[in-house]
């Protein structure tokens, strides 16, 4: 099994016309984040996209402030970071779970985001793969947003308008039973 173990990248896209990118850091173990976000930045750096950056409380977070943008803002994709590192509750799971469902969803409804959010057994796990030297797991989440904006582009363009305004409406996620009245639940 020692041979299934090489990682193939993918070449860098290359875009036509300008990309932005909002990277949503929750920086609660602030080291890991800024070597998360040191990656990321260089990855996107290297397509010649531009990137803001907001923190937000936690990684629970990271999908809503996704969402938000998403619906409010004209990014053309979105890269989510941050660390959880596992204790001694269940709160570990939640968190792991809840950020990567949220973010699933939102990319389900067409918007682009790469997954930086390391789920950990300890600081030591974090620090590896967070090192823009070592596995640079912000630079891969850069990377598969930057992917995914390219696949947008070419299966029709982004979901933004033509103008370069605020995304168009997304159908709503159903979670249960039915919608009522406009189409929202």
């Amino acid at each position: 099994m020692a041979d299934l173990t090489e990682h193939t990248e993918l070449p860098l896209p290359h875009f036509d016309a300008p990309v932005r990118l909002l990277i949503v850091v929750a920086p609660y173990y602030r080291a890991i984040a800024s070597d998360l976000v040191a990656g990321a930045r260089a990855a996107a750096d290297k397509a010649g996209a531009t990137v803001d950056l907001v923190e937000v409380p936690g990684a629970l977070e990271i999908p809503t402030a996704i969402g938000m943008a998403a619906r409010l803002s004209n990014y053309d994709g979105f890269v989510a970071l941050g660390c959880v590192i596992r204790g001694e509750t269940t709160h570990y799971e939640t968190v792991c779970n809840d950020s990567s469902r949220g973010l699933t969803l939102l990319g389900l409804q067409g918007v682009a985001i790469g997954n930086g959010i390391l789920t950990v057994e300890n600081v030591e796990q974090a620090e590896v793969r967070a090192d823009p030297q070592q596995q640079n797991k912000g630079g891969g989440a850069a990377m598969a947003a930057l992917h995914l904006i390219a696949l947008a582009r070419k299966w029709g363009g982004s979901a933004r308008s033509q103008e370069g305004g605020a995304s168009e409406q997304r159908d709503p996620i159903r979670l249960a039973g039915a919608l009522d009245g406009l189409g929202r639940a």
